[in-house]
């Protein structure tokens, strides 16, 4: 077992809160300890710390007891991400990363040891297109009636007032923002599809793995209809496919062709789609990057 502390990647520690009183940089500053916790509770023996990593949790990569591999993860508690676990369980492997070990304490979670480095992106678009509808379709399960996720109206209503926010930025996308919202108030509520949902696949998140060939992971699980979930598989790889003739067209026949493979209604996937690309797009904006971001809001015009 490790007895020096890890140190969290640059990536991870610049995208949290710098404000050294905020629950999330306490979390930070704690995960050192937390990781040597569980390494000793649960008999771990750290390989490294992955890296550069994501920006939403840290990940180690570890060898369990019996010198199986397996992957020691710490997202970012609260927000999107608290009931991670809580899906993997619902899922048991079908589709997903399988759930070894959890803390509810410390948030850990020891997962399977999948191949970090190869995702769906690796493979021409057609390729990964397929792929990805095959794996997202094995995520989509009922709803427990008594179930502990967020549900897509209470995610997109507390979203609701960064999207103006940010929004005001732009001003020049004050219609698409205006529609955007308009589309939030009524799309929650137009459908009875309540299933389990990955909340923020898209090919980068489906890794190659031993078990299956392809299993998702990083879910920020939420309950609804699953064109929520299709919407943002068909804004992947947005940049080639704006690159290329016929972009406007190209992007509506995406947006056909998934709905159609999967059986999800070919309007609602199309308004989904608009919201969420211009909800990614304003924030893109926000955040600094407004060449993405204002091709994000381009795509979401052609809709």
């Amino acid at each position: 077992m490790a007895t020096a502390p890890i140190e969290p990647p640059q990536r991870l520690v610049s995208s949290l809160s710098g404000d050294p009183e905020s629950p999330v940089r306490e979390w930070l500053d704690a995960l050192p300890t937390l990781v040597q916790q569980r390494l000793e509770a649960w008999d771990l023996t750290l390989e490294r710390v992955q890296a550069p990593g994501g920006r939403s949790s840290l990940v180690c990569l570890v060898r369990q007891k019996d010198q199986t591999p397996a992957a020691l993860k710490f997202p970012v508690p609260g927000g999107v991400f608290a009931h991670e676990g809580t899906a993997l369980e619902v899922w048991d492997g079908w589709g997903a990363v399988r759930l070894l070990r959890s803390d509810a304490a410390s948030g850990a979670l020891l997962l399977e040891r999948l191949q970090g480095g190869v995702s769906l992106r690796s493979l021409p678009e057609a390729k990964a297109l397929l792929e990805a509808a095959g794996t997202v379709r094995r995520l989509w399960v009922p709803a427990a009636p008594e179930h502990a996720f967020e549900t897509l109206a209470g995610r997109t209503e507390e979203a609701a007032e960064t999207l103006r926010t940010a929004g005001a930025l732009t001003p020049s996308a004050g219609p698409l923002v205006d529609r955007a919202l308009e589309l939030r108030r009524a799309l929650p509520d137009g459908s009875d599809e309540r299933f389990l949902l990955h909340g923020a696949f898209r090919q980068g998140k489906v890794l190659a793995g031993e078990r299956a060939p392809w299993l998702a992971v990083g879910p920020s699980p939420v309950v609804g209809e699953r064109a929520y979930d299709l919407a943002t598989l068909v804004l992947d790889r947005f940049e080639d496919l704006a690159a290329g003739a016929g972009a406007a067209a190209a992007a509506r026949r995406r947006v056909a062709k998934l709905a159609d493979s999967l059986e999800v209604d070919r309007d609602r996937l199309r308004d989904w789609t608009l919201y969420r690309a211009v909800d990614i797009g304003v924030r893109e904006v926000a955040a600094g990057d407004r060449q993405r971001g204002e091709l994000l809001l381009e795509f979401a015009a052609w809709l």
